[in-house]
């Protein structure tokens, strides 16, 4: 294609979709390998809502563009309600589309959840503030497996994870509420507490990059799906290419939403994997992935909505299953359950002592209402141990078309119930449930960085409340549980329907050696709401006598 050609469509595509955060289009952008723009006619690629920017190289440098991949906030808002769009596997070197432009002097992708970087190399500086915009917040994003070689600026974004990466020589600048960085190059030091916001662990104890297409030399089209790694630093490509193994598409049923789940199933059955292409798919019953080691990903942000009560997809107990590049929207009539991976008395797959091929789910986010009325009790059950939960957003919606939220429209009680042992979740993001958020009833399991917001709608305290318990926690590790591990946690507050609100505790966990949190915090976000302690009985309270201050505690117990 021309530059010229490319550049319309994406001017088309971006001008449709960038205020178009709960419609129905999807899209996948994917640039076969070369070199796009150049320093003197740049290639700019802004991303609206529900767009996946992907080169198809089978490394980053197989596709360069010479410009920007875009995600900017809207004057109003900033980028608080930047979601649902994503860029990976392509290098860029940042050409502004004119002298001084602001949004392009910079690779800016200025997002907040559910809009992931992977596998990108950024030659010049990177800011993930929308600094052009007035008011310029942002709240949150999702770096893994990238080079951003002149640093980076955090600036606005309330908080962040960045998981094996090389910040460059630039480094990280700033910081809001809670930054938390794992198996990173040139990520800062260790810094919570007393105001500071720096969560760094050396190493990723496991992880499980997101499988990407590309094509071969012989113009082949192929799924890459990495190996697990483990106490991991940098990226997996900085040496050669990505450890992994690759998989021919044909071996692959290529899914289009007009396709039923019988369709998709008895492909699957024949020992296909799963790419699902862009769109919303209305499933009727739950897509069954039965084999081990099946693949399945949505391309273009490739949406499940569960239209019967009924889940949407399920796992047989078996190992290495990777899912990636989901949504999965709940319907109108309640499901038990969004997705479940494995059975919740089976075997589990897994032997415990054999973590060597974990299940995977890599940028998988749920929604309980915005679109349309959704309802489900459980956004995702996880049984199957060793599972890897690698950028989840579990959202029930606080905002959406009319008459798609309420507290008795969009119910649902947990976004996350974790019943496998040596769990690990590296970036979770889990908001608004009207009982826990997040339930974790396994042992061995690891969280490394999670962000809540507890529901802004309680009508009043007597419907959330329990046990003489006022409110939820945020995040309860069952009282059985005698091993788990949290790095870099924070709840927010924020209850304008009752602004007498309380939550005695954002975080409960039972008080056993094992159980060992680091670097929590509970912040009031600028209005109503009380939550009294941030762990258990311990951390003060925050309240609109103290927004937008942290209440920390650097280690429980």
């Amino acid at each position: 294609m021309t530059q010229a050609a490319i550049q319309n469509d994406v001017n088309a595509i971006y001008a449709q979709q960038v205020t178009n955060e709960m419609g129905t289009a999807r899209y996948a952008l994917l640039f076969e390998p070369g070199t796009y723009g150049s320093q003197s006619a740049p290639l700019d690629i802004p991303v609206g809502y529900y767009t996946e920017v992907d080169g198809l190289g089978q490394d980053p440098s197989d596709v360069v563009i010479n410009g920007g991949v875009t995600a900017v906030g809207m004057n109003g808002s900033g980028a608080l309600d930047i979601f649902w769009r994503s860029v990976s596997n392509l290098t860029i070197h940042v050409v502004p589309v004119a002298p001084g432009d602001c949004h392009t002097s910079n690779e800016m992708w200025a997002v907040s959840q559910a809009a992931p970087m992977r596998r990108v190399d950024v030659k010049d500086f990177t800011t993930f503030m929308p600094y052009c915009e007035n008011p310029n917040f942002a709240s949150g994003g999702f770096v893994a497996d990238s080079d951003l070689e002149g640093g980076a600026l955090n600036g606005s974004q309330q908080q962040f994870y960045v998981r094996n990466s090389n910040l460059g020589t630039g480094g990280w600048s700033n910081y809001v509420w809670n930054q938390v960085f794992s198996g990173d190059i040139n990520a800062p030091a260790q810094d919570f507490g007393a105001g500071a916001a720096y969560t760094t662990l050396a190493q990723t104890p496991v992880s499980r990059e997101k499988p990407y297409l590309y094509i071969d030399g012989s113009g082949n089209w192929n799924m890459f799906v990495p190996s697990p790694q483990t106490n991991s630093t940098g990226t997996t490509w900085a040496n050669g290419h990505t450890p992994g193994t690759s998989i021919p598409l044909s071996k692959f049923f290529i899914a289009t939403p007009s396709d039923s789940v019988s369709t998709i199933n008895n492909a699957l059955s024949k020992g296909l994997n799963l790419l699902l292409t862009p769109g919303v798919y209305n499933v009727n019953s739950p897509i069954k992935v039965k084999r081990t080691d099946a693949v399945v990903q949505g391309l273009g942000f490739a949406t499940l909505t569960a239209t019967s009560g009924n889940t949407a997809l399920t796992t047989a107990d078996v190992a290495g299953i990777d899912i990636s590049g989901l949504i999965v929207d709940a319907g109108p009539v309640n499901s038990p359950v969004l997705m479940q991976i494995g059975t919740k008395n089976g075997n589990n797959g897994v032997p415990h002592n054999q973590p060597s091929d974990p299940t995977g789910l890599q940028d998988v986010f749920f929604r309980v209402g915005g679109p349309h009325v959704g309802k489900a009790t459980v956004s995702l059950e996880v049984n199957t141990p060793y599972t890897i939960l690698d950028d989840l957003w579990i959202w029930r919606a606080d905002h959406g078309v009319a008459g798609s939220v309420g507290w008795t429209v969009n119910t649902a009680n947990n976004g996350l119930v974790v019943n496998g042992d040596n769990v690990t979740a590296t970036g979770l993001f889990v908001e608004h449930f009207q009982q826990y958020n997040v339930i974790w009833n396994g042992n061995g399991g690891e969280v490394i960085f999670f962000q809540n917001e507890l529901p802004y709608d309680p009508p009043n305290q007597a419907a959330y409340e329990h046990d003489g318990v006022l409110g939820y926690a945020a995040f309860k590790v069952a009282d059985n549980v005698q091993t788990f591990h949290g790095y870099g946690m924070g709840s927010y507050i924020f209850t304008n329907v009752d602004p007498s609100i309380h939550v005695s505790h954002a975080f409960e966990v039972p008080n056993t050696p094992g159980v060992q949190m680091n670097d929590l915090l509970t912040i009031n976000l600028s209005g109503p709401g009380t939550i009294d302690h941030v762990i258990n009985d311990t951390g003060g309270p925050v309240s609109s006598a103290n927004s937008d201050v942290a209440s920390q505690v650097v280690s429980y117990p």
